[in-house]
């Protein structure tokens, strides 16, 4: 599929990301539909001129006329929405994602499409500690990273269609990997570093403690602030793979401790280095 700016794009759930979805696309000249549950989101939408149309709730005509459709919910929410109005997409029809997610979703949806209706899984690797459509913003995307995530059911033609979505709404890399890969990947580089910042504001108790952090604590803990029903539902759906990225950051840490219970200066160091180092191909 060549997206051009005849291409009728469709958002199903316009929160944060949806939300962002919308307003990038529109901002860029091309037109989009949306649906989704409040209709106070979709006054929203209309009314910062984000969409062309909205409704909340399953609008058939909106569905079979869409082009590509990308669906912004929660996964167990994706894959209900698919089991009961997947039928209504047309042959032809492009879908693709936002989820945190992969093994359990991309195979279960891929098999319920009807005939000649791709889906493309992607993950913008991008957002804010707060949600809802009122805090979307297209500057978000602009230089994050945007991973498409194929399997062998997908066309070249459908990976491309994916990618090009990415570099519109101004990703600044775009990357391949399949569910498996991306699942642990997502495990280590996202997932457990919402661990780790829950884990910090859950440890040490001070009702004060705001008037003696400084820049290292907040920053470590800006991601504390979370949306608890998502989160723990993209935990449970990728529990193996997070549970081993936090036995493995529990194995570097407990090296850590040990340094320091027996003085071990030199121990501490190396590690210091091999963060340093790695850390600063990050701001390459």
């Amino acid at each position: 599929m060549t997206i051009n700016k005849n291409t009728k794009f469709l958002l199903v759930g316009l929160g944060l990301i949806g939300g962002s979805y919308a307003r990038g696309l529109t901002e860029k000249g091309y037109y989009v539909e949306a649906l989704t549950r409040k209709d106070k989101d979709c006054r929203y939408a209309l009314e910062h001129e984000m969409v062309k149309k909205c409704k909340s709730g399953i609008d058939e005509e909106m569905i079979r006329n869409a082009d590509i459709i990308i669906f912004a919910l929660y996964p167990d929410t994706f894959i209900k929405w698919i089991e009961e109005n997947g039928h209504l997409i047309k042959p032809g029809t492009v879908i693709t994602d936002v989820t945190g997610v992969k093994g359990c979703i991309v195979e279960k949806i891929q098999n319920m499409l009807p005939p000649m209706v791709e889906f493309i899984s992607a993950h913008p690797m991008a957002g804010k500690e707060v949600y809802g459509i009122e805090n979307s913003d297209e500057r978000i995307f602009y230089g994050a990273n945007y991973i498409v995530v194929p399997t062998q059911r997908n066309t070249q033609e459908g990976i491309e269609a994916c990618k090009r979505i990415g570099e519109i709404l101004g990703f600044g890399r775009i990357s391949e990997l399949s569910p498996e890969a991306h699942d642990e990947m997502i495990g280590f580089v996202s997932q457990l570093t919402h661990c780790i910042a829950v884990s910090l504001m859950n440890c040490y108790e001070h009702e004060r403690l705001e008037k003696y952090t400084g820049d290292s604590f907040r920053d470590l803990t800006r991601i504390a602030k979370i949306n608890e029903e998502m989160w723990s539902e993209l935990f449970l759906m990728n529990k193996q793979a997070l549970l081993e990225q936090m036995e493995l950051f529990e194995g570097a840490f407990n090296r850590l401790h040990d340094c320091l219970k027996n003085d071990d200066k030199e121990g501490m160091k190396e590690m210091m280095r091999i963060s340093t180092q790695r850390r600063k191909i990050f701001d390459i």
